[in-house]
């Protein structure tokens, strides 16, 4: 990696990984809708793929805006993340424990974009970026939605119903 002397190449730089980030996201969603039970979970998926779509989208009008070319690189957080969530799947049986897993993994993922259109906003901000700012905020405001969605579906059911399940499971005493 070439060094990064400038915040505008660090903006690049941290802009470019996210946009890796959500590109290794698109491909995972499909899988996590798959891999899920809960109908309402799965649904969320697919519905958050849509929108990450949306957040490419906004990212390349970002780019557009200021001019700027991004970075070939890959995001080794979000292919960390993507793996830990395909070791979910692989490692515990469909059901509500599983969905409860795929919420978990889904919040790091969350929390992981949180942290970075964040601080991508911050230095924007600094840069005197304001439209690219603003599209930023956007997406972050979708990411913190999603969080909390998630967070109200694993406590108003998912999470009951792996309870439930595991309670079913174990002998009478």
């Amino acid at each position: 990696m070439p060094k990064i002397t400038t915040l505008e190449e660090a903006f690049i730089h941290e802009l470019s990984d996210i946009y890796s980030a959500e590109k290794q996201l698109t491909k995972a969603l499909p899988k996590m809708a798959r891999a899920a039970s809960n109908a309402q979970l799965a649904a969320g998926f697919t519905q958050h793929l849509e929108e990450t779509q949306g957040q490419i989208e906004r990212i390349d009008q970002v780019v557009e805006s200021l001019g700027i070319k991004l970075k070939r690189i890959k995001c080794l957080a979000m292919e960390g993340l993507v793996a830990e969530g395909g070791e979910i799947i692989e490692e515990i049986e469909k059901g509500p424990v599983r969905d409860a897993m795929l919420i978990v993994g889904a919040q790091k993922v969350e929390h992981y974009e949180i942290a970075s259109y964040g601080s991508l906003i911050t230095v924007a901000n600094s840069l005197g970026y304001t439209e690219a700012a603003e599209l930023l905020k956007e997406t972050l405001a979708e990411e913190k939605a999603t969080d909390e969605k998630l967070s109200q579906l694993a406590l108003s059911e998912v999470n009951q119903e792996a309870i439930a399940a595991n309670a079913a499971m174990e002998p009478a005493q």
